[in-house]
């Protein structure tokens, strides 16, 4: 961190480190005759467990690293609120995810430029996929091999999975080896954003080789208050730290990545959103811009859990003791062993039936098994598999719950408030049940513990699915990208009506994506920072 004065000077500010902010910080520092300034609200990422891949079980209840979000009570879930993990850490989200590398279909970017949004087709955003990407396997038509963000093959191969692909191959889903290649339908393993063994956040992979450049400085422990403006033109940000309040000056731009749930909050403090609810608030209209906080989309499922035969998961090593020491010894020493597991091992994309052309509904297959976050680890030999609608159709709302940044926004994702996510998790589940029947799997199986062998029903599962399911901290969409009147931002990400105003981050999305957001997030960082240098691939 840099010595700090009441007032810095900078070409660009970045507010938040995340997946999006740092990759635009190292990208854009790479000139050196630019200045560079990114603000975070959290510390370094110091913890080892952001570092052990594994340790997403810890840091995902970690409030030194963790905004530990809480929505509103949804109807449609059972009256229940929904916990969102979200990183306050360098590297952000990506510091404590899953690890999974999943950029969606082609057809997803090809519905962004239908929409209007001309430069995000598959063919546009797919170089940029490959420049960020250092893959395992090598170069191809859809990977490349000398990007910052290192893509991994899983090393820890669990009987169970294996056993899992051979039930889904079983069960009439064609085996997939690559759902970042030519299809994304079908059933393998996941590849994670590891480098020998160790999360590639985006804080290693894009502000580590970047961080000792004297134009670019990083402020930690900065939360972000309110954007500074001249007219109808953004000239800066006032953080705060330790009580004391900061200026930073941008002389080109303000740039915005600190996610779907922040950036649209820093908006709506800096008087830029739907007019009336500013007022509500007391807050000067600079911008009434109606979408800002509107179009959240999340993606939402329901867990199959089974009980194992033979102690072969997670569960299994987390109530030994010796076996914890065991799995320890052999990561430090041979960087191997459970230890390197991404939160799913492997993964389906697979179409609920004849009506969809693309794959509709995700698994995520789990060689532990758990019920809410906080709860731990069941203290039973268990595996899972999650199951989620991919493109959800339900739509929800952030707004202001005061005038303070010190105060979380109001979250009502409205989950399965559609009737086609409803019916999508439903065949979902009974999809997931089919492969479970399978003899590779079922050997494996000593019974379907949740929902359980006497929910049957499509009234039951729904149910299931209401009182029990969960998010997996996809959100997108509340700053979104178009041309209509709802659009946040342009096809070049600049907020509609204001000057030297960006945002670049998940917000952005006009639609969620099929599949993890970490990999779309980079991806339109990558870009945006060619946009604002006036590059193209």
């Amino acid at each position: 961190m840099s010595n700090t004065t009441d007032l810095i000077e900078t070409d660009y500010v970045i507010v938040g480190a995340g997946s999006a902010g740092c990759t635009l910080a190292g990208r854009l520092s790479e000139d050196s005759d630019t200045t560079v300034t990114l603000l975070e609200a959290g510390g370094r990422d110091w913890n080892p467990w952001i570092h052990v891949p594994i340790g997403y079980g810890k840091t995902i209840l970690d409030p030194s690293l963790n905004w530990r979000y809480e929505t509103e009570k949804g109807a449609d879930i059972a009256d229940r609120s929904m916990y969102w993990p979200r990183g306050k850490v360098l590297g952000g989200s990506s510091s404590i995810n899953g690890l999974l590398y999943i950029r969606g279909q082609a057809q997803d970017y090809d519905l962004w430029r239908q929409m209007g949004n001309v430069g995000w087709s598959y063919d546009d955003v797919l170089p940029y996929f490959r420049k960020a990407e250092n893959q395992e396997n090598g170069a191809s038509e859809f990977h490349g091999d000398k990007g910052p963000l290192r893509v991994s093959n899983l090393v820890e191969r669990n009987p169970l999975c294996d056993s899992f692909i051979k039930s889904g191959v079983a069960a009439g889903i064609p085996q997939n080896d690559d759902f970042n290649g030519a299809s994304q339908e079908g059933i393998g393993y996941y590849q994670l954003t590891t480098r020998n063994a160790r999360r590639c956040s985006a804080a290693v992979a894009y502000l580590n080789p970047a961080k000792k450049r004297p134009n670019l400085r990083v402020e930690t422990h900065a939360t972000a208050e309110k954007l500074l403006f001249e007219g109808k033109r953004a000239v800066g940000v006032v953080f705060e730290r330790g009580g004391k309040r900061i200026t930073v000056k941008a002389k080109r731009e303000v740039i915005l990545a600190a996610g779907s749930l922040a950036s649209p909050q820093l908006l709506l403090l800096s008087g830029i959103g739907p007019a009336e609810h500013l007022a509500e608030h007391g807050i000067a209209v600079v911008k009434d811009l109606p979408g800002v906080g509107e179009n959240l989309q999340d993606h939402y499922g329901a867990i199959i859990t089974y009980e194992s035969k033979l102690p072969l998961t997670v569960n299994d090593i987390m109530t030994s003791p010796v076996r914890q020491v065991k799995a320890g010894l052999e990561y430090l020493l041979f960087r191997r062993g459970p230890l390197t597991i991404s939160a799913a091992q492997v993964g389906a994309f697979v179409k609920s039936g004849p009506q969809a052309s693309t794959p509709d509904l995700q698994f995520l297959f789990q060689t532990f098994s758990h019920d809410e976050y906080d709860a731990g680890l069941h203290k039973f030999s268990g595996f899972a598999n999650f199951v989620c609608p991919v493109r959800p159709e339900s739509r929800g709302t952030l707004t202001l719950r005061s005038a303070s940044s010190k105060d979380a926004p109001v979250m009502r994702p409205n989950y399965l408030s559609s009737e086609t996510d409803r019916r999508l998790v439903v065949d979902g589940m009974k999809i997931s049940r089919k492969v479970g029947e399978q003899a590779a799997i079922r050997a494996h199986i000593v019974a379907e513990y949740a929902p359980g062998p006497s929910v049957q029903s499509d009234d039951e599962l729904l149910a299931y699915a209401r009182e029990t399911g969960m998010s997996i901290a996809h959100q997108v969409g509340t700053c979104k990208m178009g041309n209509d009147n709802m659009a946040v931002v342009d096809e070049q990400l600049r907020v509609r009506g204001i000057d030297g105003l960006r945002v670049i981050d998940a917000s952005i999305m006009p639609t969620l994506i099929s599949g993890n957001t970490n990999a779309p997030t980079i991806m339109i960082a990558e870009k945006a920072a060619d946009m604002i240098r006036g590059r193209s691939l």
